[in-house]
């Protein structure tokens, strides 16, 4: 495993950061105590040291086994966690003040996952979803008083549009508040719209990107493109209340099946190999309920895919950016605006 630098902060992650939200069986489905310690200890004899996790990850199980796992060598793990959702989904119905980005939820989460973590700090603590109800400033204030009392190091935001991170850390650079190094976003071959504003967004302010969902929820590792087998175990999106898979989602997988059979991986180490590809500071999260799914990613790091596979994945995965991504891109209207001195700054630049 080869580290890098989350975002403009001076902290080294592996490359490939461990997502726990499979660790625990409360919600039905998830990797079993001793499933999640052998997915743990493969994770960290591969060089891993970036964990993250949720205070609501499984109700609050998934943080616990984290911080039973970690509690022997606590110092060497980079351990995320975030706060925003209720501990248990339908706890916030009898308590207004149980979910939220507000200063009480935050103080009452950070508290819940530090008990629950058996640790003194977090190294990163994530607003995990944007709530349109508290002010920023109240927000990043509350975040930069946790880093100043030490109980937590890095801050970052997660699920929010790139307006709104872009003005949190305005604000918070004038204000001389702790910034967000990092931002977390369903990024992947079947969900690339973050392209359009979060993604050149992170980039202008040096925030690493941590994708989640980097398989499509299974749909890229091909098991939709085929009947299901006797004996087969039926994949999430299969249950029809989760709703169907769209031609070009399946379109999408079978390109990816096709690279991997010419290169002789599984289709899921391709859809990695794609994301640790882009450009920026990409850091995607895997996670697994069996440890041979996991070791099946893991083994993405093996993988480079040349300029021709390259091309096939984003042509086929291409979307729209729309407007005004599309309209300033279109070379006609850059030469009859700016003209030829415009195209000659822009080369330069580029």
């Amino acid at each position: 495993m080869r580290y890098k630098l989350l975002g403009k902060s001076g902290l080294r992650v592996s490359e490939l950061c461990l997502g726990t939200m499979t660790f625990g069986e409360d919600w039905g489905w998830g990797a079993s105590k001793d499933e999640s310690n052998q997915i743990f200890d493969t994770f960290v004899a591969a060089g891993g040291n970036f964990i993250d996790t949720a205070n609501g990850y499984t109700d609050g199980s998934s943080e616990k086994i984290v911080g039973e796992l970690i509690a022997k060598d606590r110092e060497r793990f980079v351990v995320a966690t975030k706060y925003s959702f209720p501990l248990r989904m339908n706890e916030s119905q009898g308590d207004p003040n149980a979910s939220g980005n507000h200063r009480k939820n935050l103080m009452q989460s950070l508290e819940g996952s530090l008990k629950r973590l058996n640790t003194d700090y977090i190294d990163l603590f994530w607003l995990h979803a944007w709530d349109f109800t508290t002010p920023i400033e109240e927000v990043m204030r509350s975040l930069d008083d946790m880093v100043r009392q030490g109980k937590v190091l890095y801050i970052g935001i997660s699920d929010t549009p790139a307006w709104i991170v872009a003005q949190a850390n305005t604000i918070a650079q004038y204000q001389g508040w702790t910034q967000f190094v990092a931002l977390q976003v369903e990024y992947s071959l079947i969900q690339r719209t973050p392209e359009r504003d979060l993604l050149p967004m992170a980039k202008a302010f040096d925030l690493a990107i941590t994708p989640w969902s980097p398989l499509g929820a299974g749909v890229l590792t091909g098991k939709y493109n085929k009947p299901l087998q006797a004996g087969e175990e039926q994949g999430r999106l299969a249950n029809s209340a989760a709703g169907t898979i769209s031609e070009k989602s399946l379109a999408i997988a079978d390109v990816v099946s096709q690279v991997a059979t010419e290169i002789g991986h599984t289709p899921s180490q391709v859809a990695i190999a794609w994301l640790c590809a882009q450009s920026g500071i990409i850091i995607p999260i895997i996670g697994a309920r069996k440890l041979s799914q996991f070791q099946d990613n893991l083994a993405a790091l093996n993988v480079t895919l040349s300029p021709e596979h390259l091309q096939r994945l984003n042509e086929v995965s291409q979307i729209e950016l729309g407007f005004p991504h599309d309209f300033l891109q279109n070379d006609t209207i850059r030469d009859r605006l700016f003209g030829g001195t415009f195209n000659a700054i822009d080369n330069h630049r580029t």
